[in-house]
């Protein structure tokens, strides 16, 4: 718990030091604004498989509700680092799901984590450009029809759920289906920030709407 407290202090210096990407809606939140319940959410966080808080993301926005960040960070640790789906293809739906949303914080947060994946750089640059890309691999293209699928028709066709059911068993449709889910979720709450991204980024989306 020590260590944890001093990462914790450690963090909320970094977070009082530097400039936050909260958008034109929400002011960043002062140490000595946070209330005991935002101050465990964060704790929570650096103990957990992230071992930090993203000043600039989504979890950041959150603590505005400090029960709720606390609830679904703990969704997303799942969808992060113990789904049944690979770590290149959960990254790669990640990307898929900023793009459907013009998530520009999301996308700034996950492309590179993608590319260390193992998602060819083309690949991720037509995905930005909001194309279909072209030389993906086949459970690359597996996941993208599913989820931009889903995404235009709210349902995915026989064909499509059986590819997946096949390729990933019914735990992985799941999996699959949740992690865009969720980070539908942060997109949704990034959006009504204004769609932030960290200072001095550009943002790397063309905006699709």
């Amino acid at each position: 718990m020590k260590v944890i407290s001093i990462a914790l202090v450690a963090l909320l210096s970094v977070h009082l030091a530097g400039a936050h990407a909260q958008g034109q809606r929400f002011k960043p939140i002062a140490e000595h604004e946070m209330t005991d319940a935002q101050k465990s959410a964060v704790k929570d966080m650096v103990g957990g498989l992230r071992g930090s808080f993203n000043w600039d993301g989504p979890n950041a926005l959150l603590l505005r509700s400090p029960e709720l960040q606390a609830r679904t960070q703990r969704v997303g640790e799942y969808l992060r680092y113990k789904t049944v789906i690979p770590h290149r293809l959960n990254e790669f739906a990640i990307l898929i799901t900023a793009r459907q949303w013009d998530a520009q914080g999301e996308w700034v947060q996950h492309q590179a984590l993608a590319e260390k994946a193992g998602i060819a750089p083309a690949t991720v640059a037509d995905l930005r450009q909001g194309k279909r890309p072209a030389g993906m691999k086949d459970d690359e293209a597996l996941v993208y029809q599913f989820l931009t699928e889903l995404h235009a028709t709210k349902t995915v066709s026989d064909a499509t759920f059986k590819a997946a059911r096949e390729k990933f068993g019914e735990q992985g449709v799941i999996d699959l289906t949740t992690v865009s889910g969720y980070y539908t979720m942060l997109a949704m709450i990034l959006g009504v920030a204004g769609n932030p991204v960290p200072a001095g980024v550009t943002p790397p989306l063309p905006v699709t709407r």
